[in-house]
């Protein structure tokens, strides 16, 4: 079976151009290291640049890079028709058996649904949700996203959903839904490293600065604990743009918090880097107001971190049940100031079970058979059979 997976790659979104591999979003990187291990499946990558990038032809013996040059007046603004047009060209040389575009936030879904070829998509972040969060205004970015969402959704075959919550979003706009989560990277499921007690416990919150991940008040929840003499630091993992009020008012904050001695600020890290940092930290906090999946969470508990999270979206799914994962009420904080100095009073225990679990709902061969049992399931019912 001959595959075609549309996703950004990320040289676009960091302007990386110079960069002579390609890297993408944690969750579809996670999903072709499961294709690489399922020789059967053909899968060529096609990804959309505005610069000319060097890229290796194979990514794995089964897995090759097509990136597709796209003119700066090809994208939003013409509501992706620049990306659309030469990604079918790209599509009907590779003459595959389906197309899957992953997520609606960009070009993927629109080129997916427009390629001509059988498609499915995967959800990775929901646009409707996030438009009327952000109370979005026509003409803005997630206003539009939202509209093409909506068209992206009416022409594919079928949505792969990341969590119920997600399933619960989409299917009345959607001809048939799948729920299959996010694989995780198998560096998550390397062998975890001795563990000592911990002196000065570290707790890690990992994500992009801004609104909806609501860094500033998890550092107003930390404030306090240390103003109640509790030994602990947080450690902030992610993008910040200082142009944003949000990202501003953070960098002004945490230089505080770090010359107080209870918090630090390390900015964007590598998948590797995180891992590490993981390794060496006690719990991890995740509070969004909004989330589609939560593969935060999802990585802190694979490395048998205490886990303190919003009960919110797919983060129930992931969290529900699994051994040192506390759920809250999204927007009880004091609960959650609570939780954490019990938890640190306790002399900040961590999980043992967590990481078993997470390996046998999240690990990239599991995931990656799951959508090759679907994509069957799509092109039988269109009376093809491979």
């Amino acid at each position: 079976m001959r595959i075609v997976i549309l996703t950004t790659d990320n040289r676009e979104a960091f302007k990386d151009y110079s960069n002579p591999v390609p890297h993408f979003g944690p969750a579809p990187a996670a999903l072709l290291e499961g294709f690489a291990g399922l020789p059967e499946i053909e899968v060529h990558v096609v990804s959309c640049l505005r610069q000319p990038v060097e890229s290796p032809v194979t990514i794995a013996p089964n897995i090759f890079y097509h990136p597709v040059l796209v003119h700066k007046l090809g994208w939003m603004r013409t509501l992706y028709l620049g990306c659309i047009l030469p990604v079918r060209t790209k599509i009907r040389e590779i003459n595959p058996h389906l197309v899957h575009g992953q997520g609606t936030e960009r070009d993927c879904a629109m080129s997916a649904v427009f390629s001509g070829f059988p498609n499915v998509l995967t959800i990775h972040g929901n646009m409707l949700a996030i438009a009327t969060l952000l109370k979005a205004s026509p003409g803005t970015f997630y206003w539009i996203a939202n509209k093409l969402e909506g068209v992206a959704l009416g022409r594919t075959g079928g949505v792969f959903c990341n969590s119920a919550y997600t399933e619960q979003l989409v299917q009345s706009r959607a001809k048939r839904t799948w729920r299959v989560p996010n694989a995780l990277a198998d560096v998550y499921f390397s062998e975890l490293p001795p563990r000592q007690p911990a002196v000065r416990p570290v707790i890690v919150n990992v994500g992009h600065i801004g609104t909806r991940k609501r860094q500033l008040e998890i550092l107003a929840v930390a404030e306090h604990l240390h103003a109640e003499g509790l030994q602990f630091e947080i450690h902030f993992y992610g993008s910040c743009n200082p142009q944003d009020p949000y990202g501003q008012t953070f960098l002004q904050k945490i230089d505080r918090a770090e010359e107080a001695g209870y918090a630090k600020f390390y900015g964007f890290q590598t998948t590797a880097e995180i891992v590490f940092a993981l390794d060496r930290a006690d719990a991890l906090i995740h509070f969004p107001s909004e989330e589609a999946f939560g593969l935060a969470p999802a990585e802190g508990l694979a490395r048998n971190l205490k886990l303190f999270a919003a009960k919110i979206g797919g983060v129930i799914d992931i969290a529900t049940g699994v051994e040192g994962a506390e759920l809250l009420e999204p927007h009880d904080w004091e609960g959650l100031r609570n939780s954490i100095a019990a938890w640190l009073r306790n002399g900040a225990p961590r999980p043992s079970r967590a990481s078993a679990e997470m390996r046998a709902r999240y690990h990239s061969t599991a995931i990656a058979q799951r959508h090759v049992e679907i994509y069957r399931e799509v092109l039988d019912g269109q009376s093809r059979h491979f």
